[in-house]
């Protein structure tokens, strides 16, 4: 029988390799539909079977106290910058550069909660952190020939994923997980239809179609598959497994769009993978540590 760990192996994995595809499908269309379209549409089904989903849980109920209802709110515009500067950068830049920026995530939640919430941060993981940092920056090459105001694009949707992920963990534990996917997606999809008032619609062609429902349906079993892999196995075990984005990047970045990173990029997406795995591997000996010593004292 499949152990919880492999089955969380397996679901991150499918949750990663969901979300890149989800965003293989978008750079597909970019120069074809205007983003804010295809924001729209891919937000309206997203919407509908997240709203659905969230009724069927019972989870559609605005009873929250003040102070969730002020941060589900700042979860909303996180999210709409993230979605707009993610996916800017990734009309304008090898998908595979962008997912390797988007690996420093867990380092920089970390840092951030941190420096915010006064978490305990210990030297190693600092220096895993501040070495991740540094395999960003080979990846960015800040004031090298080829550098782009897109990877600047990249780092701010990483800052506006970092405050999107402090903020939900501030969320009390009654705030159902659902209705937060659902209302961030409503609030995603109302934003950039009124954006898209000044911009011309196309038509549609199949082509276009089918890959905006594609990308729908992925990005919907992506969020599925994140939630499911929360529940079951040893996080320390499957978190690491969310790197293999990196993997499904490289692969479909090079099969569908000719991109393959040069080989300084490489060794940042290294360091920067590595600098992740350590930091989790260490987040992983202090929780274990930390139930041994709460079972003594018990």
């Amino acid at each position: 029988m499949m152990s919880d760990n492999t089955r969380g192996a397996l679901l991150m994995m499918a949750s990663m390799a969901a979300f890149t595809l989800n965003d293989t499908l978008m750079k597909a269309l970019a120069g074809e539909v205007p983003l804010f379209q295809l924001l729209v549409l891919r937000g309206v089904v997203t919407t509908l079977f997240t709203g659905a989903l969230a009724w069927r849980m019972g989870a559609l109920h605005w009873r929250v106290r003040r102070g969730d209802a002020v941060l589900i709110a700042l979860r909303m515009l996180a999210e709409i910058g993230a979605a707009y500067f993610f996916l800017t950068a990734l009309f304008n830049m090898p998908i595979a550069n962008v997912t390797a920026i988007l690996q420093s995530l867990p380092l920089i939640v970390t840092l951030a909660a941190a420096l915010l919430f006064s978490e305990p941060l210990g030297w190693r993981r600092i220096t895993a952190i501040l070495v991740g940092l540094v395999g960003v920056m080979l990846i960015v090459r800040p004031g090298a020939e080829g550098f782009s105001i897109y990877s600047l694009y990249a780092l701010i949707a990483v800052a506006f994923v970092t405050l999107r992920d402090l903020v939900t963990r501030r969320l009390s534990a009654a705030v159902p997980s659902m209705l937060v996917t659902f209302s961030t997606a409503l609030a995603v999809t109302a934003f950039f239809s009124v954006g898209s008032i000044g911009t011309e619609w196309v038509a549609l062609d199949t082509r276009a179609a089918l890959l905006t429902l594609g990308a729908s349906a992925m990005v919907i079993c992506g969020y599925m598959f994140s939630v499911l892999v929360m529940r079951v196995g040893e996080i320390s075990f499957v978190a690491p497994f969310r790197y293999t984005g990196l993997i499904w990047a490289l692969v479909l970045g090079w099969f569908v769009f000719g991109e393959w990173p040069r080989p300084l990029t490489l060794i940042g997406a290294a360091i920067v993978v590595s600098s992740g795995i350590f930091m989790l591997y260490r987040e992983g000996q202090l929780a274990r540590a930390r139930a041994r010593e709460k079972k003594r004292t018990a």
